[in-house]
């Protein structure tokens, strides 16, 4: 269980999904309309970022002349014989030419994709496979995008630039087969990433197939020592891809381009082109199943597969549980916060979302593939060759984690337990290659198959019939219509289509000729019912039909097939009902539109990926130099030094102290520090500035410039304020801090503030919900208080005490300020950027900004003394010369104009404003360790330290 609030990770499956794929098209094109009546542009283009192209290219070249043989003396004359043309020889005018030609997988990825060229344009962005030489007749590929056996290949570095542009042109006009049967409107241009053959193996073979795909099914290294290395050598190759996938990307993006990227092959591919495309629609779905995160936390490049994630909008999984541990992941391993509302993961104010929709099959085009004619005789062959015997149909890859072991042993149980079954039923199990052979798996399964058919077989009767092959479409649907029962045992899995397909078969063999899905009662044949494990993808979407059995549990699986091999055909027809239905809900084509739909519902919306400049330096230079008057307003933490795990360590840098000296130094400059330390830790660090001014626990007290060192004078904004009910809420907090280990409390001078940073992030997170509710239901009605809800933490404070109420009281004390610079990095420095926004040139337009008196000014006098009237006051400053500047993503949510990355870099443009700002300065700024952003595609490959909460 990954968490306590099950909500509160990711959220609900959407109520579209069930909708038809009519419904889903009316409300995209909705969606459009409305963006585009709102100005936002979008192209009307979906790219695809996938691994491989559904295209196997192949070349010819012209062969090279042979050597000249040395000279040696003549002997006699000889015939010297022309090697004869190739019926496939090319033209003399031509030194080569490519062949293109399908490649068959993924086939309901690539259903999906093109049933979307009805109604959008569609580029497909991915690796070209390995270049093969061309044959006349070549070996069908049966999927990835390496070689068959036996197919001879072209080394990538050997392809000259003319043979590279020529392909890429010939991919540019290729029509897909598929996609000319189905006439749709717009046409699929594909567009091919080279990569070197060295990258391309170790991104695939090397960390996809021998760290992702075992991690991702529940296989950590110690399970499989003898098949996998325990180590990640070849991250640096899967990053290296990524990073070419992206920037291939990059090269034909247009902004309002909508960005699908497919499967747990290119994780890092949303962050690197975030990068390059900052307010791209970014959409990542992963097949893949997702482990646990305390199964994902093992995995050592963890933080930067989750990073790389987050790059999208908008993550995709194929059931709810895959969200939810994916959530926590970020969660316990990066230290982020689950968004409110349970809609995803807050990264430092940009919300990712998540959600799920499970991948389903083209059911319109199996279904007609079920009719073929060459399948009805195969059915009756294999009718006849196991007359009177139940039949059983198992169809895998020959990979550990498809149970293939667990599938014969539990037949294996069937016979043990059920004895009547001996000489009764048979099991056809197919195995497929995998794409990485296990030859350990491969002996297993023999030496499985040969004992059972040792030990229950007979001269006549085989009970176990393995087929380690490829099988033809007829072949294999030939036997899915024939079975008796489908047994499909993953030990975890993503999406499995061969039950789905299952399914559509049994319709077309089961009802009577012209006969519709309602009909089935006066069927011939009752449809055969489908045993699988819960541990797949679509096994919620098929759990009111289909026998879910757990395949560990050996005898469990061998009652639920005998249960099904003596179902009674009422039940037969019932259950077949419910998983027909469902086959033909969620197919390829509504999921694909599911997953458009969802991402236009993203596009700008409230916490949705947008740009925020970075500071204009020249400008503010240029404004500030000109200014009689200037004010100054930063915070601390995050803003003037770098967040750290130990609050007490956080200590200001020479660079910082150089700053705030010579800015204060000058008459010109109001400098003030608004944090939400208390006055106690400002003075120990701070004090010495005299002539800057402090405000303390996010407004409580001020202290005003002139007053240095720690016998200063701190004024109590507070004083007049009822502060009885800081014991109700320390009650309140003390009750939830004895059932939180890790938690405690903090009570300062005017407010209180429990911490849970320290505690189990959802255990944690779900008590804070839990109080904040008490809260907010019990005293805040009743008492003078509001509540701030922080990074990890939950404060108490008077109500209109905050630190834009600060701002508020400088600008009206200062009304002749003609420059302003606000820095702030998180959520309660908000509050300072929203007291400024009335001065944006939205809200000026040319006019006099005239300012009312703010509640903060009125809180200094004596509750005795007759409170002195205040005035409104004419601002002078011009909007252009105010700069509010958030500190962090620039992709964050934020009310500021401008972003700095880092403290450092804040820190570094007040030293060029006071002309200290050369490289002589650099060893004097913050730290980098810390800091949480990676501004370039290449810093962005490094590790930023977990974020920690502030205070």
């Amino acid at each position: 269980m990954d968490s306590y609030v099950s909500g509160s990770v990711a959220p609900p499956l959407s109520q579209s999904h069930g909708a038809d794929l009519g419904h889903l098209r009316e409300a995209i094109a909705k969606l459009e309309s409305v963006h585009g009546q709102k100005g936002t542009d979008l192209t009307g283009r979906i790219i695809h970022l996938c691994h491989y192209l559904p295209i196997v290219s192949s070349i010819q070249r012209t062969p090279a002349a042979p050597p000249s043989p040395p000279k040696t003396p003549p002997t006699e004359a000889v015939e010297l014989s022309t090697p004869k043309a190739s019926a496939t020889a090319l033209p003399s005018d031509k030194k080569f030419q490519w062949h293109l030609t399908p490649r068959r997988g993924h086939t309901a990825m690539h259903s999906g994709i093109r049933s979307l060229s009805a109604t959008h344009k569609q580029v497909i962005v991915a690796y070209t496979g390995d270049i093969h030489a061309h044959r006349p007749s070549p070996p069908e590929i049966v999927g990835g995008g390496g070689a068959a056996p036996g197919v001879e290949t072209v080394p990538s570095d050997s392809l000259t630039a003319e043979e590279k542009k020529e392909l890429e042109a010939q991919m540019a006009n290729y029509s897909d087969p598929e996609w000319e049967k189905a006439g749709h409107e717009h046409p699929i241009t594909y567009v091919p990433v080279w990569l070197d053959d060295k990258t391309a193996r170790g991104h695939y073979d090397g960390y996809c197939k021998t760290t992702l795909w075992p991690f991702f099914h529940y296989l950590l290294w110690q399970d499989v020592a003898h098949e996998i290395q325990s180590h990640d050598a070849e991250f640096n190759a899967y990053s290296d891809a990524n990073l070419k996938y992206a920037e291939k990307l990059f090269e034909i993006y247009q902004p309002g381009d909508l960005i699908w990227i497919q499967d747990y092959h290119l994780l890092l591919a949303p962050k690197f082109f975030r990068n390059l495309a900052p307010d791209a629609h970014i959409g990542l779905f992963v097949h893949t199943p997702f482990p646990s995160s305390e199964v994902f936390r093992c995995l050592p490049k963890r933080k930067e597969i989750l990073d790389g994630m987050l790059g999208a909008n908008l993550v995709c999984f194929q059931t709810y549980s895959y969200g939810r541990h994916f959530a926590s992941s970020c969660i316990r391993v990066c230290g982020y916060e689950s968004a409110m509302g349970g809609s995803g993961v807050d990264v430092s104010g940009q919300v990712v979302e998540i959600m799920h929709c499970p991948v389903g099959v083209d059911a319109k085009r199996v279904q007609i593939d079920c009719q073929r004619p060459g399948i009805k005789p195969k059915v009756d062959a294999l009718r006849s060759l196991y007359q009177g015997k139940k039949i059983i149909i198992g169809r895998d890859k020959l990979d550990v984690v498809k149970g293939v072991v667990q599938k014969l042993k539990a037949f294996e149980k069937l016979l043990l337990d059920f004895p009547q079954w001996r000489g009764n039923v048979v099991l056809i199990q197919v195995t497929s290659p995998a794409l990485t052979d296990s030859p350990k798996l491969e002996r297993q399964v023999s030496e499985l198959v040969a004992h059972i058919n040792g030990e229950y077989g007979s001269l006549d009767f085989i009970p176990v019939h393995h087929y380690h092959q490829h099988i033809k479409k007829d072949e294999f649907y030939a036997l899915l219509s024939v079975a008796d029962l489908a047994l499909i045992t993953p030990l975890r899995d993503g999406m499995n289509t061969t039950s789905m397909e299952f399914v559509l078969c049994q319709q077309e063999v089961s009802k009577a000729t012209g006969q519709l899905a309602q009909d089935l009662q006066s069927s011939s044949r009752a449809p055969s019912p489908l045993v699988m494990s819960e541990f797949m993808g679509i096994s919620n979407a098929m759990s009111g039909g289909a026998l879910q059995i757990n395949p560990w549990n050996l005898g469990d699986v061998a009652a639920s097939i005998h249960r099904g091999l003596t179902m009674t055909d009422e039940e037969k027809r019932l259950r077949h009902n419910t998983l027909y239905e469902a086959v033909t809900t969620h197919t390829s084509h509504t999921w694909a539109a599911v997953l458009v739909k969802s991402l236009l519902e993203k596009i700008n919306s409230e916490n949705s990926a947008h740009q925020t400049p970075a500071l204009n330096r020249s400008k503010m230079g240029e404004l500030y130099e000109k200014a009689k008057k200037r004010l100054f307003m930063f915070d601390y933490d995050g803003t003037l030094t770098p967040i750290v795990k130990t609050p007490s360590a956080a200590v200001p840098s020479k660079g910082t102290l150089r700053a705030l000296e010579k800015l204060s130094e000058d008459p010109k400059n109001v400098v003030y520090i608004i944090s939400g330390r208390d006055g106690g830790f400002l003075d120990q660090h701070l004090g010495h500035l005299r002539n800057v001014g402090f405000s303390a626990e996010h407004g409580c007290f001020v202290k005003e410039p002139g007053h240095s060192g720690t016998g200063g004078e701190w004024t109590n904004l507070t004083k007049t304020f009822d502060m009885s009910w800081i014991n109700e809420v320390k009650d309140i907090f003390e009750y939830y801090t004895e059932r939180t280990p890790g938690s405690f409390i903090e009570l300062k001078n005017a407010s209180i503030t429990w911490h849970y940073r320290a505690s189990d992030p959802d255990w944690g997170l779900f008590q804070c919900k839990q109080c904040l509710d008490l809260l907010q239901t019990n005293l805040v009605p009743k008492r003078p208080i509001e509540v701030l809800v922080g990074k990890k933490n939950l404060e108490v404070r008077p109500i209109a005490i905050n630190k834009g109420e600060i701002v508020k009281r400088l600008l009206y004390t200062n009304p002749d300020a003609e420059w302003v610079f606000c820095a702030g990095d998180d959520k309660t420095d908000e509050d300072m950027f929203r007291a400024l926004c009335l001065l944006r040139p939205s809200v000026v337009a040319n006019q006099e900004v005239i300012m009312q008196p703010p509640i903060s000014a009125s809180l200094t006098v004596s509750p005795s003394a007759t409170p002195p009237k205040l005035e409104p006051v004419r601002l002078t400053i011009s909007p252009d010369a105010v700069f509010s500047t958030a500190v962090g993503l620039p992709t964050k949510k934020t009310l500021a104009v401008w972003h700095e990355q880092s403290p450092r870099d804040v820190v570094h443009a007040m030293l060029e404003l006071v002309g200290e700002g050369g490289e002589s300065s650099h060893s004097t700024l913050p730290p980098k360790d810390g800091e949480a952003l990676e501004a370039a595609v290449a810093a962005s490959k490094e590790e930023a330290p977990t974020a920690e909460p502030k205070l």
